[in-house]
């Protein structure tokens, strides 16, 4: 590198690569480790990431990060970028105080390949997942001139706002829980394996983080004791200051020269945020770049996996992982690297989860979609106001009541309300888990329907399919008799009784009836004004909480019905709110109380959901 820092790196080239028959390069920089490899280790997909890549024959490289398994140098969590007069190739050599970060280390390593590779055809491509998509990200600012296509895929973008680590500021406790430990462990000097921190045998994730107590606990001696860094980083860090500040990526993305293809899953429970909100900073920030979107009906990289047809009970009907390395991602990387063939790929690529069907948009969102608000009602009722209806708190709605909650008083205050007792917070999952269970952004509600901690608004049977494209904004009027609180919001698809099973077993022959989770997400609500200056609830008086949820494409079929749930705990993937304006990584038992939550719908405090439909 340009600072004198050696980084490991392992490259397969064909056998019959040399100037008569030059290869492109495709790269993966990994924080994961670039070995062990090897042709026993790769049998079935071959040196490249992919058995239909493999089969086209590039020069293949994967590379430790700085600071990781066998490279030299410091690592740091999600490297924060260098200004863009700082990028591009160095004017001369460097010193060990030479400025760089992961642009300036993919620009040496490509100047590097090209250089001291024969055989190849000039022209590079990266690809990655996860936290390798952040670095086929971070190569984009300043790339090298040789770098013609990308692929972030579902990639770490904004650790604060909506990927691993905080969602709205919220903390995702099991998740980073068991990633750090084995990937925050001390490295004096570079090895090629990890050890875990601690020893950990968990069988209920639910008991174990309850029993774990306060979030503090977590440093105790027989667990991090203060040996992880990144992990004190997190809790640390409980605002969007500037640590965070500096790792959002996003606005680093200008002047994109490569061809890029973001890929995402919509049931990604780890960097859903990161695919979308990747595609959209290009977007905006790059109208003429080459940006394309794909976004199909996948949990974490499943699209990588050899085959992808089903999903917990859910059937689509084909391969979805193989359709998308056959029809997209490979002909993107043989076209913008070979010059083979044509890549004729609409702007967005998206799954219905609703229909099981692949669509094509010209912009995402769809400019045809058009947001409507779907109001939380008294008696459980969710309203769908379309155009030219009246609003729902003038008492017009024709939905059906599905429980009754409070009196619906014309000249009182109306809401609904729930204790919310951290001592007994709401699972996320109906199912006794050691680890996350995956499933969680697909399961059936109806066990988180049936607490009294959780409400529910729920429209009558629908007429016609509903298709909703894009983000969905929630609008809630809430009070609590603490100063903090998180809310939970969740769309939901109900299926009809007699909802046949695609994939029937003996214990369950029907859907019918399933409360199909289609997206959830939670705000701590002392953001509500800003991520960067929390405040306090002024307590029992009614406050407006609005924040976004992740985009879908999902299309709620005649007979069907929507619902929401609202709900103030998602344990243990979400970490407790003590439901006190306190500093919750150093907050003690003591300092966790109960509160009553309202969520209030009436003129001028209207609870709602609004939803990008599409005409």
């Amino acid at each position: 590198m340009r600072d004198g820092v050696k980084l490991y790196t392992i490259l397969y080239v064909p056998q019959d690569a040399d100037k008569a028959h030059p290869y492109p390069i495709i790269m993966e920089r990994t924080p994961y480790s670039a070995g062990p490899r090897g042709e026993s280790n790769y049998p079935l997909r071959g040196p490249g990431p992919s058995r239909e890549l493999s089969q086209e024959k590039y020069i293949f490289v994967y590379q430790d990060v700085r600071g990781r398994y066998l490279s030299e140098g410091q690592f740091e969590e999600v490297t924060p970028a260098l200004p863009a007069a700082a990028l591009g190739k160095p004017r001369r050599a460097g010193t060990s105080t030479t400025p760089h970060d992961e642009s300036t280390d993919t620009y040496d390593t490509i100047e590097w390949l090209l250089k001291s590779v024969p055989g190849n055809n000039g022209k590079v491509g990266i690809m990655g997942i996860s936290y390798p998509g952040f670095y086929a990200t971070a190569s984009l600012p300043g790339a090298h001139p040789a770098l013609k296509a990308v692929s972030p895929q579902a990639p770490v973008t904004d650790e604060f706002i909506g990927d691993d680590a905080r969602h709205n500021g919220a903390f995702f406790l099991l998740d980073n829980f068991d990633f750090t430990n084995y990937f925050d462990a001390p490295r004096p000097q570079p090895v090629a394996k990890y050890d875990e921190l601690f020893d950990l045998k968990i069988t209920d994730a639910y008991q174990f983080f309850l029993k774990l107590g306060p979030i503090k606990n977590a440093n105790a001696p027989q667990y991090f004791n203060n040996r992880a860094r990144i992990w004190n980083e997190y809790l640390q860090h409980d605002t969007y200051d500037a640590y965070w500040q500096a790792r959002n990526i996003r606005k680093h993305l200008t002047d994109v020269r490569p061809a890029v293809l973001t890929v995402g899953g919509w049931y990604d429970a780890e960097d859903l945020y990161g695919a979308l909100h990747t595609y959209q900073a290009i977007e905006k920030q790059n109208p003429k770049a080459t940006n394309r979107l794909i976004m199909g009906p996948w949990t974490h990289g499943a699209w990588s996996r050899p085959d992808w047809s089903k999903f917990g009970p859910y059937d689509f009907g084909q391969n979805t992982a193989q359709h998308y390395r056959q029809t997209l991602e490979t002909p993107f990387f043989n076209y913008y690297l070979k010059g083979k063939g044509t890549f004729g790929a609409a702007e967005a690529t998206l799954f219905d989860t609703g229909l099981n069907q692949w669509k094509d948009y010209p912009t995402w969102p769809p400019r045809a979609a058009e947001s409507r608000p779907f109001y939380l009602q008294p008696n459980g009722f969710l309203y769908g106001v379309a155009a030219g209806q009246p609003a729902p708190y003038q008492k017009q709605s024709h939905f059906q009541i599905t429980r009754t909650q409070t009196a619906d008083s014309p000249t009182s205050p109306t809401f609904d309300e729930y204790i919310s007792d951290p001592a007994h917070p709401v699972p996320y999952t109906a199912s006794m888990q050691a680890g996350r269970n995956n499933e969680y952004m697909i399961e059936d509600q109806r066990f988180a329907a049936q607490r009294p901690d959780v409400l529910t608004y729920q429209t009558e049977p629908l007429t016609e399919d509903l298709t909703v494209a894009g983000p969905l904004g929630i609008d809630l009027w809430v009070s609590t008799s603490g100063t903090d609180a998180d809310f939970v919001v969740k769309l939901i698809d109900v299926l009809p009784d007699d909802t046949p099973n695609p994939t029937p077993n003996p214990q369950r022959l029907t859907l019918g009836g399933t409360q199909r989770l289609v997206r959830g997400d939670v705000f701590r609500g002392r953001f509500r004004n800003s991520f960067e200056k929390p405040e306090a609830f002024q307590p029992n008086v009614p406050t407006e909480v609005r924040y976004e949820l992740n985009d879908v494409l999902h299309t709620f079929k005649k007979g069907h019905r929507l619902l929401v749930q609202v709900q103030s705990t998602w344990f243990p993937l979400v970490d407790r709110n003590p439901q006190q304006f306190v500093n919750i990584s150093t907050a003690g038992e003591g300092d966790f109380k109960q509160a009553t939550i309202r969520i209030y719908h009436e003129p001028g405090h209207a609870s709602s959901v609004q939803l990008p439909v599409l005409k």
